[in-house]
């Protein structure tokens, strides 16, 4: 017999509500992609090749930091995590900092970790350090920012990388202190942020969880509800990121970037965010803009903006945290960007 549950009866509207909170992504990606099938059906093929090549490419990232928050919660050593990240301050941004400088991720390979480490409770300014740091430089990229662009410029995109991090991470800090910021992520995302209730009321740890069936439970539960929602944004934020590819030739980008003195570097970091090219195809624009006569600080504001506060990076962020944090986020990264940029040049001059 099958025991009925004492629930009263949502109302359709609340049922349906909450079906299209949950579903509306997924349903903005198959959106984007009837629209490119009606338009240019050749380019719906490629933007899906896109999305499902660009997730292969972060897939470890992906599983491990989805069986790593699940675990940690299962086990109960996201407590144990967290309360590593609640040491002084000054060392913790400045790991997040270096951390994320010397780290093999992209701007959105990055959100897969910063979700789970949110999600387990660790303080959002060295989060936020990490994060600013990560999309602007990796090994991988240092060699190859070095033979396009030259030596000088990969350590200076380098260090320009760590004082992003440690800025944005005092900010954060110093605005935690003052009381804002409070509760940073979005319903559903974690219990993470300034303090965690990870931190304030731990629970024993059990590292056998598959023992014990609750815990069980929570590890699939949990590590499902993380797969969809990480899986979800990123669909959505590789779909936009092969739209820009194919409908914004580099030609367009490079017109507007071209030239010398304080306004290509303000243009350069505004057209950033927009012109989304990864990483790696940046650099060959660059490197041809620069030598056709573009300043140095441009180009440095270019790639640092690009990288952290492109659209599909910035849809990716957005789905973590809450309007306030993004914003932050937002004002950081582009105003990090030009500041660096200009920096770049003045060093250039001397």
């Amino acid at each position: 017999m099958v025991e009925l549950s004492s629930t009263p009866p949502q109302p359709a509207g609340v049922v349906l509500a909450g079906l299209w909170r949950r579903g509306r992504v997924w349903l903005a990606s198959a959106l984007v992609l009837a629209v490119l099938a009606l338009f240019d059906a050749g380019q719906a093929g490629r933007s899906a090749g896109f999305v499902v090549s660009a997730l292969g490419s972060i897939a470890p990232f992906l599983l491990l930091s989805i069986l790593f928050a699940g675990w940690a919660g299962a086990t109960g050593a996201d407590a144990l995590i967290a309360r590593a990240f609640t040491g002084a301050p000054a060392m913790m941004i400045l790991f997040g900092a270096l951390a994320g400088a010397l780290s093999p991720f992209c701007s959105c390979g990055v959100i897969p970790l910063i979700a789970a480490l949110l999600a387990v409770g660790v303080p959002l300014a060295p989060v936020m350090a990490f994060w600013l740091a990560s999309p602007i430089m990796d090994p991988s990229m240092f060699l190859l920012t070095a033979g396009v662009l030259g030596l000088e410029f990969a350590v200076a995109k380098t260090l320009a990388a760590i004082a992003l991090g440690l800025i944005g991470g005092w900010v954060v800090y110093l605005t935690v202190r003052a009381g804002g910021l409070a509760e940073p992520l979005r319903a559903g995302v974690g219990n993470g942020g300034c303090g965690g209730a990870k931190v304030r009321a731990p629970k024993p740890v059990v590292w056998r969880f598959w023992q014990d069936g609750a815990r069980l439970q929570k590890f699939r539960r949990d590590s499902l509800t993380i797969a969809l929602f990480l899986l979800q944004w990123l669909v959505l934020a590789f779909l936009l990121e092969s739209l820009m590819l194919r409908y914004i030739p580099a030609e367009t980008v490079a017109s507007v970037l071209g030239g010398e003195g304080l306004l290509p570097i303000l243009t350069a970091t505004l057209v950033g965010v927009p012109a989304y090219l990864n990483g790696y195809a940046a650099l060959p624009l660059v490197g041809g803009l620069m030598g056709q006569g573009m300043a140095p600080g441009a180009g440095m504001a270019f790639l640092i903006a690009g990288g952290v506060t492109s659209v599909p990076a910035a849809i990716a962020v957005w789905a973590l945290v809450k309007p306030r944090v993004f914003a932050l986020y937002v004002a950081l990264s582009l105003g990090g960007a030009f500041t660096l940029g200009l920096a770049f040049q003045l060093w250039q001059t001397l």
